[in-house]
């Protein structure tokens, strides 16, 4: 009992003594506190005492397109930690091979006892049209990370697209580099469009025409083998160096680079975008933009518990700073 006890205060965040009275029915407890105690006991496998078992913890639903991106999962991991500390249930909902998409999970959840959806890397808009009026006019709290379109009116957590790509650029251009690439995803997937924007201002406030640097960007789509498909246009561009759109797509260039029998970062450097689990350890280790998924978890959360509490929350997207990580996919140009 004793250990049981110390575990459930340390998640919970409270006193031993505040767990027994919740566990003996003490009323002199607060709700809020309460809660947070029984679902500690719901997380860590025990039973909850007989007075707290009728109730169930809203659910949140964590929406993904997949788990191939590493970031997506680093997301829902921070997402699922922070709403577990405040009583809530995540339930993880990602795109399958067999066929089950955004939509089917969206009226799973608005069937449950659905306290909330956060989108990462997409948005309601995927679901379908259906779904998403259902949410809309069930008033069912939404927050969406890094969107993939334009959701006007929806509360929105996003990375500095724009930025990260204007410090990735002044880095390489610091290296020598003239001619850099820039590999994004698909027409009409808003980050990318983010990430143009910054790459088309760097350049202008350089006086660089768009007849020069607009034949160095080039779409695809987030795959390995979308970006190593695109090393052969990069190449003959003239490309030095590249700024890509996602981890994924720096590692297909990589691949691609090796595959026409050049170097990284000898004929071509490489600059990545998340700094997804591993990418230290790659061969090269990959210099690439960090998203803070930390602090844009907790924005996310707070935003969300917010409107779980009746608030009507801004809905001007809160922008979040990215950190170059400088290592050894990107050196001096010596072409």
């Amino acid at each position: 009992m004793k250990n049981r006890i110390s575990q459930v205060a340390a998640f919970a965040d409270v006193s031993e003594v505040t767990v027994r009275r919740v566990l003996n029915g003490s009323p002199v407890v607060a709700p809020a506190t309460r809660d947070r105690v029984l679902r500690a006991l719901d997380v860590l496998g025990f039973d909850r005492p007989a007075s707290g078992r009728t109730g169930r913890a809203p659910l949140i639903g964590i929406v993904v397109p997949d788990l191939q991106n590493p970031v997506f999962p680093a997301f829902a991991e921070a997402l699922a930690g922070r709403l577990n500390k405040r009583g809530l249930v995540p339930v993880l909902c990602t795109r399958t091979a067999d066929g089950v998409s955004e939509a089917n999970y969206v009226e799973m959840l608005l069937s449950q006892n659905v306290g909330g959806i956060v989108f990462i890397g997409s948005s309601y808009a995927d679901a379908g049209e259906a779904q998403g009026k259902a949410l809309r006019d069930q008033g069912v709290p939404i927050v969406l990370i890094n969107a993939a379109d334009e959701m006007p009116g929806a509360v929105q957590v996003r990375a500095d697209d724009a930025r990260a790509v204007e410090r990735a650029l002044s880095h390489l251009a610091a290296l020598g580099h003239e001619r850099i690439g820039l590999l994004i995803g698909p027409v009409g997937h808003v980050p990318s469009a983010y990430k143009l924007s910054g790459f088309a201002a760097f350049w202008q406030a350089r006086g660089v025409p768009s007849e020069v640097w607009r034949p160095l960007v080039v779409p695809s789509l987030f795959s390995v083998a979308g970006g190593a498909g695109a090393v052969p246009g990069l190449l003959r561009a003239g490309a030095t160096a590249v700024v890509c759109a996602s981890d994924a797509l720096a590692l297909g260039v990589i691949r691609g680079v090796r595959r026409a029998g050049l170097d990284v970062p000898k004929d071509l450097s490489v600059v990545g975008f998340d700094d997804s689990a591993f990418m230290g350890a790659v061969d090269p280790p990959l210099t690439t933009a960090r998203q803070p998924v930390a602090a844009m978890a907790e924005a996310a959360v707070d935003a969300l518990m917010m409107q779980v509490r009746g608030h009507v929350v801004a809905d001007a997207p809160m922008y979040f700073e990215t950190e170059l990580i400088v290592r050894g996919s990107t050196a001096a140009r010596s072409r």
